[in-house]
């Protein structure tokens, strides 16, 4: 089957511009050592990014937005809802785009009720983590992140988590893959959603997800190319219904590359559908 461009792709993972991209990662400056860090000129990764996308001057970014995604076969994104334009687009265009919350479980229950107000108002339908960039930072087995995980069993919510090395210069123990096994075990009815790679784990996170049914995992901010040899195995065998698309747009990935690579990704047939599509209906229920 070639790659099926008529889909109507959900992407797991994208967000609306606003006027200043670069205070997005304005919340990990406390943790960043370096002078290049701490002097970027877009993100913190352009060691690693090297074409973050350049983005057009735009009085409605929302429009603009949905434009790409029109272009590309985008039928639904997961936005993060901390961003006014985010709120916007939501209410804008409830059938494109659909919200999740990032936590931050140095708050304690003001974040539980956070995200439960984000939930009933904004109908969030994730909550999403970046343990090694919290401040300070809290492994993903702490006991602060299980008021949390409570949080989104109750509510029903996938906890979308960055797990393996983290792409800024700090430190990555909070990420270990180990540290899913004790949550997947304790929390059966958490649905807990790797992103990022969980490089260089990516054998363990599918052991991993071999264990545990809640287990799945997303690949952002990875172009296609990059997709760890693991991660597409699995796929093609026992793992179709766990592995989610999710590009990187505009953070890291132009839309333009992510879909140029797309159809070299050596999916089998049966994989491509729930790659792009109903692996996240079955997920998040957007």
């Amino acid at each position: 089957m070639p790659f099926p461009a008529s889909l109507g792709v959900i992407d797991c993972m994208l967000q609306v511009p606003g006027t200043d991209t670069r205070a997005w990662y304005d919340f990990m400056q406390p943790l960043f050592l370096d002078e290049a860090s701490r002097t970027y000129a877009k993100m913190p990764v352009e060691y690693m990014f090297k074409n973050v996308p350049d983005l057009e001057p735009t009085a409605d970014p929302v429009a603009y937005t949905v434009a790409k995604m029109d272009a590309f076969g985008i039928d639904k994104a997961m936005i993060g809802v901390q961003h006014e334009v985010s709120v916007e687009a939501i209410r804008r265009f409830p059938t494109r785009f659909f919200g999740s919350w990032h936590a931050n479980p140095n708050r304690g229950m003001d974040e539980v009720r956070a995200i439960r107000k984000a939930k009933e108002e904004l109908g969030i339908k994730a909550v999403t983590a970046f343990p090694s960039g919290t401040m300070p930072q809290v492994p993903i087995d702490d006991a602060r992140w299980y008021p949390i995980y409570a949080a989104c069993v109750d509510l029903d919510l996938p906890f979308c988590c960055t797990v393996g090395v983290p792409g800024p210069r700090i430190p990555m123990d909070p990420q270990k893959v180990e540290r899913i096994d004790p949550v997947c075990w304790f929390f059966p009815e958490l649905k807990f959603v790797m992103r990022h790679g969980a490089e260089p784990w990516t054998d363990l996170a599918v052991k991993l997800m071999l264990k545990y049914e809640n287990l799945f995992y997303m690949t952002s901010a990875f172009a296609p190319r990059h997709y760890p040899q693991a991660i597409v195995d699995y796929a093609n065998t026992r793992g179709a219904h766990k592995i989610l698309y999710a590009g990187y747009w505009p953070m890291g990935l132009s839309l333009e590359r992510i879909f140029e690579e797309l159809p070299r990704v050596p999916f089998r047939d049966h994989v491509w559908p729930r790659f792009l599509r109903e692996n996240a209906l079955e997920v998040f229920r957007p």
